[in-house]
């Protein structure tokens, strides 16, 4: 069994992955911002015991390291935290929409470092804080983080968040080098287009048809996709994988 840490699982990806590493027979701690009748659905999911929320906005100074200090203290039967998903984001949405043609100085300034704060700041503290408890322990352990498609095809709408998820799989990429050494494996996934309760009414739109043919598959990806690679690559099996970016777009976008 082991002390699992999801931050931004209410809903969506971050709800399939807690319930992916649940399932599992790990013990899980959900972070969430705001949403918390949804957080605590997530929570009566989890199938197993032990599991816990933890409620912080991760752009708030100190918020990182407090989340961490929770999860570390409430799953400390189990050694505390073995495994951290970086999923928290502030997703493009109509209100965070700021492409450089249509918005002012300070509505540009006040969305880039609302996303650089919580996609990308945040995620490095977090990743900061259980590498250091993981080196403590003398335990090996296991970083994913939960990047985009978008940064790779890039995001004209919304550049904050796309810069922000390909800064992400950089950073990954460096702390797989950095903690190698510790026995500590960091990866990161870029999904395509989810179907997410968030994205339930695009879907359900006149949008729904071109979302959907983005793929060869017909369709877009799910959480339950998403969360399962996730949860092989938090294995010891996929160690190995270290520094990967894998992307799971159901070849709506192809890189070499």
């Amino acid at each position: 069994m082991r002390g699992v840490l999801v931050t931004g699982g209410s809903r969506g990806i971050g709800r399939a992955v807690a319930t992916a590493f649940a399932e599992g027979g790990d013990r899980v701690a959900v972070q969430y911002a705001s949403r918390r009748e949804d957080a605590e659905e997530t929570l009566r999911g989890l199938p197993g015991s032990g599991h816990l929320l933890i409620e912080a906005d991760l752009g708030e100074a100190g918020a990182a390291e407090r989340v961490v200090a929770e999860a570390v203290h409430a799953l400390a039967d189990t050694g505390g935290v073995d495994v951290l998903v970086n999923n928290a984001a502030v997703a493009p949405s109509p209100a965070t929409r700021h492409p450089v043609a249509e918005v002012s100085l300070a509505e540009w300034r006040a969305v880039w470092r609302r996303m650089t704060d919580v996609n990308l700041l945040a995620a490095a503290d977090l990743t900061w804080a259980v590498a250091r408890h993981l080196i403590d322990r003398g335990a090996p352990g296991a970083i994913v983080n939960v990047g985009s498609r978008g940064a790779f095809r890039g995001e004209p709408e919304f550049p904050a968040y796309g810069a922000a998820k390909a800064a992400l799989h950089a950073f990954g990429q460096s702390m797989a080098v950095a903690l190698a050494p510790h026995g500590i494996a960091v990866t990161s996934v870029a999904p395509g287009f989810v179907a997410t309760e968030r994205q339930a009414a695009r879907l359900a739109g006149p949008e729904g048809e071109r979302l959907r043919q983005e793929s060869p598959f017909g369709r877009v990806g799910t959480p339950e996709e998403i969360a399962a690679t996730v949860h092989f690559l938090a294995s010891p099996a996929a160690a190995w994988a270290s520094g990967t970016v894998v992307d799971l777009n159901g070849a709506s976008h192809l890189r070499t």
